[in-house]
């Protein structure tokens, strides 16, 4: 068992969107230093077992005798994703030293929250693609999609409760409300040009970080763990939520396709205004600022300005910024675990924050 040393760790949507094809523009964000190989595979291996159960326990609660619920759920929970939020779970309860299935049907509920906000932002987004096939609210409406959310949630809910410990059910209830607040916050700020970068940290930390961080905490709390141990993992979930967010936002329009699971330039297209924007937004000429207002703030993109917007991203090296923030809050999330001692469940740990910020080369 990993413990604590005393006295001294992408959604993804596919496919073109209103006609566009991937523009092929790859900006290197390689800082000249050779970084080794990360992966997620020394993390998938250790709770592979218990996600097997997982597996089996979401198929399960997707369940109703409502025939369009399970059809709806289902679409989204069978078409992929790497479920990193409730590999997190499993993976901080299993290094605390975790007996039962408690882990098992949290990480169950992480991921059906995470599931019912996917719903529920492609509703609000207008999306038309989730993780390289149609959205569902594209087959089934908006009112589907949001009531099967509202479903998961509920259902997300039923399993806390079921877990028995009240800490659990506090920090997981706190995230989705929390997350919420990111949706409202977001939805206030689109196509705001005046958007801050503290206020859009803001909106990822509430949208993005705050499940990371849950996912991550409830580990040692089900573990009965002391409360130096949680708020190493809270600040793990945290960090790595944040850099995870950050690096999506750089890969939108300094990556490929291939690395982002969508197409370069989607966040541009769908007129969002991510940290890129925002710092070449701030930095540029009086002429480059009206280019973005017209893009975004009016929205009047046309597939012709995205290589206009990359350009101006390049000139004021917004999307290099970007990751450096990201990397910045990785070093934090690897420090939060750094009292531990070393052991495959925190080195396994590690690797998924060095993955999360390397996905740029």
């Amino acid at each position: 068992m990993d413990g604590i040393a005393r006295g001294r760790e992408p959604s993804a949507r596919g496919g073109p969107v209103n006609g566009s094809v991937d523009v092929g523009v790859v900006v290197s964000l390689e800082d000249g230093k050779k970084r080794p190989e990360a992966s997620i595979e020394p993390l998938v291996k250790l709770v592979a077992a218990d996600m097997d159960r997982v597996n089996a326990l979401i198929l399960s609660k997707a369940g109703s005798d409502v025939t369009m619920i399970p059809e709806v759920a289902n679409h989204l929970i069978s078409s992929g994703g790497k479920r990193l939020r409730p590999m997190l779970t499993l993976a901080a309860a299993q290094m605390c030293g975790h007996e039962g299935d408690g882990h098992i049907k949290l990480a169950m509920a992480v991921e059906f929250m995470h599931t019912a906000t996917l719903l529920h932002d492609d509703v609000v987004d207008e999306s038309d693609m989730r993780r390289g096939k149609l959205a569902a609210r594209k087959l089934w409406g908006n009112q589907a999609s949001v009531l099967v959310g509202d479903f998961l949630l509920g259902q997300a809910f039923r399993v806390m409760v079921e877990v028995g410990s009240l800490q659990a059910l506090g920090i997981l209830s706190d995230a989705a409300a929390v997350i919420a607040e990111g949706e409202v916050m977001q939805l206030a700020a689109a196509k705001n040009m005046a958007t801050t970068e503290d206020e859009y940290m803001a909106v990822i930390r509430a949208k993005t970080a705050a499940l990371f961080s849950a996912a991550a905490e409830v580990g040692p709390v089900i573990a009965g763990r002391g409360r130096d141990e949680e708020a190493a993992f809270r600040s793990y979930g945290n960090n790595l939520g944040l850099a995870f967010q950050l690096i999506d936002d750089a890969l939108d329009y300094g990556g490929s396709s291939a690395a982002l699971g969508k197409n370069v330039g989607d966040d541009f297209r769908e007129g969002k205004i991510t940290l890129p924007v925002v710092l070449a937004y701030r930095r540029g000429s009086d002429e480059e600022r009206a280019f973005w207002k017209r893009c975004l703030q009016d929205g009047g993109a046309t597939e012709a300005d995205l290589p206009t917007a990359i350009k101006l991203l390049k000139k004021h090296e917004a999307i290099e910024t970007t990751v450096e923030r990201a990397r910045h809050y990785g070093a934090m999330a690897k420090d939060a675990l750094a009292p531990f001692k070393d052991g495959p469940h925190k080195r396994a740990l590690l690797d998924v924050v060095e993955f999360c910020v390397s996905r740029v080369h």
